[in-house]
């Protein structure tokens, strides 16, 4: 799930409302772990989703965990593997403002996921460092669960919480996919995507079409159904 600006809380708490649940995309007792960025904004995003974790939160202070209705027995693991693409002398640059300026410079075109950043990360060290995130999902998640009748199987769903580019990357590693050609995918901030297997083989991982939402779709179909539409 990408993180959100502070203007965005509001669209992260309408997300939580309309995605968490036991009959929605996000069921909290089914979660086997969490992985969260280090970054401030992703985990003000996961605390705004509410999945009611036994927990407390890594970076929370002693008596700052209060949670009525426990949800959730997965653990929360801040990692470094899944922080935001490190944008080096880009930072706080737009994509127009350094193309830009490698053109006044005459050095052609740019594009992150070919090029990298100077000073920051390039697309071998971002591949290098998801990969080794996405083994770690695999071996400790879904290789015990995979394949079991769904009564016999553990918790196994995983939570992701990050960044537009670096979760970008993540979903095109997914499918072994090379992002240095850029993956051409889409993330919104505040959006939700699935990534699973195909045929239940941990041999076959695939992106589920129709698993990303963002809430206003949701809430508008919702309202709809509930006679809440335009003329009501």
């Amino acid at each position: 799930m990408g993180a959100t600006s502070w203007s965005g809380e509001k669209r992260i708490r309408a997300t939580g409302n309309a995605l968490v649940g036991d009959d929605r995309l996000i069921v909290p007792r089914n979660l086997a772990h969490i992985y969260v960025s280090p970054r401030r904004h992703a985990q003000r995003t996961l605390e705004l989703l509410n999945l009611g974790c036994k927990d407390p939160m890594p970076w929370q202070k002693e008596g700052e965990h209060n949670i009525a209705n426990v949800r959730t027995n997965a653990k929360v693991q801040v990692t470094e593997d899944i922080r935001e693409w490190d944008y080096g002398d880009y930072e706080g640059l737009t994509s127009k403002t350094i193309q830009a300026q490698k053109e006044e410079r005459g050095e052609g075109s740019w594009d992150i996921w070919r090029d990298g950043c100077p000073g920051g990360e390039s697309p071998q060290q971002i591949t290098a460092r998801l990969d080794r995130l996405i083994a770690d999902i695999r071996s400790r998640w879904h290789a015990p669960a995979i394949g079991l009748p769904p009564h016999d199987a553990p918790p196994h769903d995983v939570l992701l919480v990050a960044h537009g580019h670096i979760l970008r990357a993540f979903a095109a590693r997914w499918i072994n996919k090379n992002i240095a050609g850029n993956p051409s995918l889409l993330l919104d901030a505040g959006g939700v995507g699935t990534l699973s297997y195909e045929h239940h083989s941990i041999e076959e991982p695939a992106i589920l079409l129709g698993g990303g939402f963002m809430v206003d779709v949701v809430e508008n179909a919702r309202g709809e159904r509930n006679g809440e539409g335009k003329g009501q």
